[in-house]
This record gives structure tokens, C-alpha cells and sequence, in this order.
């Protein structure tokens, strides 16, 4: 076994892009005894697509398999686990409205299913527990439960599903929806938090070399070795690596066609909306109000932080979505190309009338279902980017990695979550982690020792940083 962690710990892996796949490949395999750079075109780690809930189920997309949703939730158990100090922990409310075709009980089935292998993931190991009891995991409402609700006061520190849903019977058309309401702990992830947590561990591996404000422009196998050229203020150099992991999100295609690796993917470009209601002066869950995406009765959500700042989708052309945002490839490139607007609102960023226009407009979507919500404001720069989706199925939301050339592979996430089993089964098929075992908190001790107050003061300044509230950092929830 040493001879074998003596071979492992000489070979040298690249990993080309910073965002939630890239930080964690990086992470997991610094933490494990490789010897890793993460490069990373920008000046800062996991700067993509908005995140802003775990994905723990699936319960969100009435549209994919059972079989996504069970990878999703054990996908997003191993996540908090790496990953402590990033959830908000308050619940979500599926909310099936008038205006949508479905029928709230056919989620039931699906969600006691998961609530049965959820259970069996916290039998295999106490440690799982991350989204409370698992008999605790959903609660369905009726109207009259929440006609009861209307009267009561909520309590200071929110705990029990109860007590979260007191201002969605308050404030909610309850002639608007049908029933039950679904509640269940699918809990809030911070994007910043995650940010934060990756940087502050990558920064003190002595076997990760962290090059920000790199971008790869060549790569070529010799043979032996992938000869990678990266720039880094205009000017040129070269290194080897034994493997390369394409990490780069929605321009993971640039890097295949640099690896003459081609790849069928989609890219659609997203974007979500920070408002502030300040007549609000209670703790919200997280609201879905299910509808037919991309037409105007499309999905409405919105996303509770501390200090009455909501982050707002609506599955609308617009609001959310995008005219011409859904991209495939080509026989040319294995890089779908988004339109030059799409593409420029990620490079140079967005026109103030755009983002308050389109800002008011899902304020105006939400006050169909919430009334009161139509005196809230915009709030500043909308979260926003472009999410790669592998193949040509577009509601496909577990995906983790494929493998192309030799030493050579793909971390395709659609969702953060998926991002750990990823670079796990790269790990496992290179044989980087060969007689290597133990929980996730033994083979990752950077990460699980750090402190809540650090990753949230890290957080904090990477949202103002950013243009961004620092109310996007904070903890949320009990």
C-alpha cells in the first residue's frame, strides 16, 4: 500500500474550472493525498449559475424519475456533509395553484419513496440525518389546516413545519391553490457559503495549487502526459499533467473541442432575481407554485433570507427564461453557442434596465399568488449564468461525469449537488484513492473543521465583492 500511495502522490491532475464541480474535485482529491492545480479563468471559485436550494429529492420537478430523485437525495446528503456550514434550514412548500393542470397528491407516492430511502440512509449511518427525522421529512396540509394557521402568531425561531408555514397562511390566496399543500425539509444551500467554504480550504492545501485569473488556451497528450497552455496577464506558459478533469460547467464543450473530444450537451441560461420586501416581517419557507414552464403561468418561486430579501424564478420567457436560452450543439463544436446578449450579460454583466425590468416583472408574477408581495422592490444584480445539461434530454437533472480520451474526463453536473460522487467515481476509476477508506468527515478533515463563523464572515465578503447583498451569505433558518 505504500509503494501504491507513493505512485498516487507523484501524479499530478489538472482540474480546468473553479465553479462547484471544479472547487470540489480539487478539494477532494487535495484532501486525499493528490497533488492537484485548480485553474480558474476568474478571480474567485463557484461564481456560476444560482444555487439557492439542495435539490434533495427532486421534489422540485414533478417531470424526472424516481431514479433521479433517490440519486439526488443521497447526492445531496454527502454534499452537506463535505459542505457543514452551507444550508438553510428552513422548508419548502410545493404548491400546485389553479392554473396548473396537476394534481398535488400524485406527488405523494414519490415523496414517501424517498422518505423510505432517506430512512435507510440514516439506518446505514447516523450521519446522514442532515435534513432532520426522516419521519419529519414531508407534511401535507389541507385548507382547512392552514385556514387554522391564519390566526395564529409566529414564534421568534421558527422550528417545526407549523410554525414556517404561519405567513403562507396568512399571506397566501388560499381560493387560488389546490390541496393538500406539500411541505417537506428540502433545505436552502448559499451559494456563497459553498464558495467560501472551498476557498478557505484551498487555500491552505499544500497539494493544491490555486491559479486564478488563468485561462486555458491549448491542451495537447503526448503520449504520456497532457501538455496543458494556460495564460495568465497575456502571457503564455506550459504544464504537464498525468490526468485532466473538464470541470468548466457550461463551457465544458470549449474544452472538449480543445481535447478533440466531442460531446452532444445543452446549455440554458437562467437567471434569478434579489428583491427586499420590506413590509415583511416574518420567517417564510421557500414557496414553489408549480405552473407549465414557459408560458405565463409558469413556475413561481420564492426563496426566503434574513433581513426580508427574497430571491425570486419565474418560469416565464420573462422572467427566468430566456428567448433562444436553450442551446445545443452542433457538428462544429461540442460548445453550444448561447446569442451574443445571453453571452454578454455573463461576460460584462447587465444593463440596469433590463435587470429592474425584468426584476418588477417577477415581483408582479409572485403577487398572483402572495398579493401583499407586489410592494416589494428589486434589490439589485440579478444571479444569473448558463447550466450545462449532458446529452439531449432536457429535464435530465442527475448527471455526474463521463470519460472521453485517455486520462481524461468530464465532470457534467446539472445540479451542485451531484458534484462529489463526480469526482468520487473519477477517483475510483484512476485509482487515485486506491486503498483509501473512511466517512467523508475522515477523508475530509479541512472542510469539516471549519467553523461557521468563518465561512460565513468568507461569504460575506465574497457577496459584497460581487455587487451582492450580504443578506445572500447569512444563515437562514434554525
Amino acid at each position: 500500500m505504500t509503494k501504491e500511495f507513493d505512485q498516487t502522490s507523484n501524479l499530478k491532475v489538472a482540474v480546468i474550472g473553479g465553479g462547484i464541480a471544479g472547487a470540489t474535485a480539487a478539494l477532494h482529491l487535495a484532501e486525499i493525498g493528490v497533488n492537484v492545480d485548480l485553474i480558474e479563468k476568474n478571480s474567485s471559485l463557484v461564481s456560476g449559475p444560482p444555487i439557492c436550494h439542495l435539490h434533495a429529492g427532486g421534489n422540485l420537478y414533478r417531470e424526472i424519475s424516481v431514479e433521479q430523485c433517490i440519486d439526488l437525495l443521497s447526492q445531496s446528503i454527502e454534499s452537506v456533509r463535505l459542505y457543514p456550514h452551507t444550508l438553510n434550514r428552513r422548508p419548502t412548500l410545493i404548491v400546485v395553484p389553479h392554473s396548473d393542470d396537476g394534481d398535488p397528491l400524485e406527488l405523494v407516492p414519490r415523496l414517501n419513496q424517498i422518505r423510505t430511502v432517506y430512512q435507510s440512509l440514516v439506518d446505514k449511518d447516523k450521519a446522514n440525518e442532515v435534513l432532520g427525522a426522516p419521519q419529519d421529512y414531508f407534511k401535507l396540509y389541507s385548507r382547512e389546516d392552514l385556514v387554522a394557521l391564519r390566526s395564529q402568531k409566529q414564534t421568534a425561531h421558527p422550528v417545526d413545519y407549523d410554525d414556517w408555514l404561519v405567513p403562507f397562511a396568512q399571506h397566501v390566496d388560499l381560493e387560488n391553490i389546490k390541496y393538500p399543500v406539500v411541505a417537506v425539509n428540502e433545505f436552502g444551500w448559499s451559494v456563497f457559503r459553498i464558495a467560501a467554504s472551498a476557498m478557505l480550504v484551498l487555500e491552505q492545501m499544500p497539494k493544491c495549487a490555486l491559479n486564478i485569473n488563468t485561462r486555458l488556451s491549448d491542451m495537447n497528450w503526448d503520449g504520456e502526459q497532457w501538455l496543458l497552455t494556460m495564460e495568465v496577464d497575456g502571457k503564455r506558459y506550459q504544464q504537464a499533467y498525468d490526468y485532466v478533469i473538464n470541470a468548466c460547467g457550461f463551457e465544458t464543450g470549449i474544452v472538449d473541442d480543445l481535447a478533440s473530444t466531442p460531446r452532444k450537451r445543452m446549455v440554458e441560461f437562467k437567471a434569478a432575481y434579489v428583491t427586499k420586501w420590506n413590509q415583511n416581517t416574518q420567517f417564510w419557507p421557500e414557496v414553489i407554485f408549480h405552473g407549465p414552464r414557459g408560458t405565463e403561468n409558469g413556475m413561481a418561486q420564492l426563496t426566503p433570507y434574513t433581513n426580508s430579501v427574497f430571491q425570486l424564478h419565474g418560469m416565464t420567457q420573462e422572467i427566468t427564461l430566456f428567448e433562444d436560452g436553450l442551446v445545443s450543439t452542433n457538428a462544429e463544436s461540442s460548445q453550444p453557442r448561447l446569442p451574443l446578449r445571453l453571452a454578454r450579460k455573463i461576460s460584462v454583466g447587465w444593463s440596469e434596465e433590463v435587470r429592474v425590468d425584468r426584476s418588477e416583472k417577477a415581483i408582479k408574477h409572485m403577487s398572483r399568488f402572495v398579493p401583499s408581495y407586489a410592494n416589494a422592490q428589486e434589490y439589485g444584480i440579478p444571479l444569473y449564468g448558463a447550466q450545462q445539461i449532458p446529452g439531449q434530454d432536457e429535464t435530465l437533472r442527475a448527471a455526474d461525469v463521463s470519460f472521453a480520451a485517455t486520462n481524461y474526463a468530464r465532470i457534467e453536473v446539472v445540479k451542485g449537488s451531484s458534484a462529489l460522487e463526480a469526482v468520487r467515481k473519477i477517483s475510483a476509476k484512476w485509482q487515485l484513492s486506491h486503498g483509501l477508506g473512511g466517512s467523508i468527515e475522515q477523508l475530509h478533515p479541512k472542510a469539516c473543521a471549519l467553523t461557521e463563523e468563518q465561512v460565513v464572515d468568507k461569504a460575506k465578503q465574497l457577496a459584497t465583492s460581487r455587487g451582492y447583498p450580504v443578506e445572500l451569505a447569512d444563515v437562514y433558518g434554525y
